[in-house]
C-alpha cells in the first residue's frame, strides 16, 4: 500500500516497515546513509535508486517528523 508518493509498506516486505516503492529498501536505511555522509549520488549508485526516490525519502521524513507529539514528563 503506498503511503505517500514513492513510499510503502507491506507487511511482507521489511515487516512492514517504510520501503521505496518496488524495492526492499527502507526508508529508515536511506535516512541513515544520507545522515552519515553519503551523497545522493554514492546512494543512488549503492542501491540503484533515482533522485526522486531520495527526495521522496527525505519528505516522507519530514512529515513523519512534523505530526511527532513530545510530551514533557516532568
Amino acid at each position: 500500500m503506498e503511503i505517500a508518493p514513492r513510499i510503502s509498506v507491506d507487511e511482507n516486505i521489511r515487516f512492514g516497515k517504510p520501503v521505496i516503492n518496488g524495492t526492499r529498501i527502507p526508508v529508515a536505511l536511506h535516512i541513515g546513509k544520507l545522515a552519515g555522509g553519503m551523497t545522493y549520488e554514492e546512494v543512488m549508485a549503492e542501491y540503484e535508486i533515482i533522485r526522486e526516490d531520495i527526495l521522496a525519502v527525505l519528505n516522507y521524513a519530514a512529515r513523519a517528523i512534523s505530526s511527532e507529539e513530545i510530551k514533557a514528563i516532568a
